[in-house]
């Protein structure tokens, strides 16, 4: 727990200045960077909260054997884990990686992605001012293939933690059976939001928007498909589109910016690539859909929202990792929940509505790992976060985070004094 509180301590002590390398290096905005610092801190502060109050030993009821025997559980640390982070979140990711493991005792090999790799050499230099022994925390650096693949395939790691794409997971996954290793996949997501026809649609409006365009829609979490009742549609996409324009693309390192570049030059043309995609397949672009008329230099993509969307068309069915909206009509609930069902994916998603026992009733049937009713991306460090389906294995976050990083022993303590209690035994030597 003292060690997470150091850690803690440094991030804070250096939050802006490890804000502005992460937006050189990530292309967020400075002011989502600045925010991620000390939401950071504070969540390594849970951890260390969480550390002594772990379920480590604990007496069970095991109610098939003799009254006098005691049963318990022991959850003792896995070993080394090989944790591999994404570039769209650099130093959050890697909290979310550190955090837990350290919290549970384990050592563990941290692997940022190739195209961010700053802010967790920044945060290594903090981890080596603390109290922690030498070669608990190693950050290496390399691409997947050379450095993440080994991690996947050595004996010597016991297991791997990964947030980044379904087809990366995959991967990972296939690797890491080689030697039979525990792996926790983060993965991709297509998530819903559904607007119902009682909801505050300024509230749902901006709410959807927030939810789709933080961060350049890099983010697995991302509400990319926005089911709509078919008599909302035209008013809702109408305030959509007016929410939309004044969001300014521009330098990240700007506070006045809501949306800066997207990590690479790949990945806009990728996020291009979709939009032709989608025009070729039938949706219509409402407002966006191609590179900011100002910005001859940079990798940015305007605000993209798409009307006339079918669930089962490409756009609205693969992750596309940028700021480009779905909007899908629905006649009635149960087919909004089917549609918002029909997906690999199961990350996120979201219910919008006055009445909010109609939204919970909404949300229990979505096959999802976290549901938002009235908000979106609002994460806690104490609530389990992770998918259904494609979009991973395991929980991140809350005591479900932290025991994933155990390993757990039945410990059977017999009260039978003597050989002639042990009446059991006749199932070998007779009565």
């Amino acid at each position: 727990a003292k060690i997470l509180n150091q850690i803690a301590d440094g991030l804070e002590a250096r939050s802006q200045e490890i804000a502005a390398v992460e937006t050189h290096d990530s292309g967020g905005t400075i002011r989502k960077t600045s925010g991620d610092m000390m939401m950071g801190a504070a969540q390594l502060r849970y951890f260390a909260e969480m550390a002594p109050k772990l379920p480590l030993w604990e007496e069970i009821q095991v109610p098939q054997f003799p009254a006098q025997s005691k049963n318990y559980l022991q959850r003792e640390p896995i070993g080394v884990c090989g944790q591999i982070i994404p570039w769209n979140f650099p130093l959050m990711m890697a909290v979310w990686k550190i955090g837990p493991a350290l919290s549970a005792g384990n050592t563990l090999v941290l692997k940022p992605a190739s195209d961010t790799p700053c802010s967790a050499l920044e945060l290594a230099k903090i981890i080596d001012q603390t109290d922690l022994p030498k070669g608990v925390v190693n950050v290496v650096h390399g691409s997947g293939a050379e450095c993440g693949e080994e991690l996947c395939t050595s004996p010597l790691v016991d297991k791997v933690a990964l947030t980044g794409s379904t087809e990366v997971g995959r991967r990972v996954q296939q690797l890491a059976s080689g030697t039979i290793k525990k792996v926790t996949l983060e993965l991709g997501g297509k998530s819903a939001n559904i607007i119902l026809d009682d909801a505050d649609l300024e509230m749902a409006v901006d709410g959807s928007l927030f939810g789709c365009f933080f961060h350049q829609g890099q983010a697995c979490e991302s509400g990319t498909r926005l089911f709509v009742p078919d008599k909302l549609h035209d008013e809702i996409v109408g305030r959509l589109v007016e929410r939309t324009k004044p969001l300014t693309v521009g330098d990240p390192m700007d506070f006045a910016s809501c949306q800066g570049p997207l990590i690479s030059a790949r990945q806009r043309e990728t996020v291009l690539g979709y939009i032709k995609k989608g025009v070729d397949e039938g949706a219509k672009v409402a407002i966006g859909g191609k590179r900011p008329e100002h910005l001859s230099k940079g990798y940015y993509v305007e605000p993209t929202i798409f009307v006339d969307v079918k669930n089962s068309m490409t756009v609205a069915q693969e992750e596309i990792f940028g700021p480009v909206l779905c909007v899908i009509r629905y006649k009635t609930i149960d087919d909004a929940i089917r549609m918002a069902n029909d997906s690999i994916y199961g990350l996120g998603g979201a219910v919008w509505s006055r009445d909010k026992e109609k939204a919970t009733v909404v949300a229990k049937q979505m096959r999802t790992g976290t549901v938002w009713i009235n908000e979106y991306h609002l994460l806690s460090v104490a609530a389990p976060f992770g998918g259904y389906k494609q979009s991973g294995i395991g929980r991140e976050f809350g005591l479900e985070g932290i025991l994933e990083y155990t390993e757990v022993k039945h410990v059977h303590v017999d009260q039978v004094d003597n050989r002639a209690g042990k009446f059991w035994y006749g199932a070998l030597f007779g009565a």
